[in-house]
């Protein structure tokens, strides 16, 4: 079941500020306040998803969303290169219950999983 009170869903009502890069009517782009590269925003989309398959499974308009994760690298700037990370689950690392897309660049980045 999703949780209205997740902080992305706070973010999306306007509740907690969030230092914008991209809005539409499918996906909202903000900066991560936990960077991990010089460049770490996050695209979340307006509806209650709580996973990439839930969003999936249920989203009306996925390209919409997709679309706007494009528009959000256009707009950073980013023809050097990025890394697109969706973590699911626990063991996949989500900390938080909705669902969303980091973009990362700005500077060449490591290896995707270190041990």
């Amino acid at each position: 079941m999703y949780d209205q009170n997740n902080i992305f869903a706070k973010i999306l009502r306007g509740e907690i500020p969030a230092k914008k890069v991209y809005e539409d009517e499918y996906a909202l782009a903000f900066h991560d306040i936990s960077a991990k590269a010089s460049v770490h925003v996050l695209v979340i989309p307006k509806g209650p998803y709580i996973s990439f398959s839930d969003f999936v499974e249920k989203a009306d308009d996925v390209t919409g969303f997709y679309k706007a994760v494009e528009e959000t690298i256009k707009l950073l700037d980013l023809k050097q290169g990025f890394r697109l990370i969706s973590n699911s689950g626990i063991n996949g690392g989500q900390e938080v219950p909705h669902f969303h897309i980091h973009i990362l660049g700005g500077e060449k980045l490591g290896p995707m999983i270190s041990k």
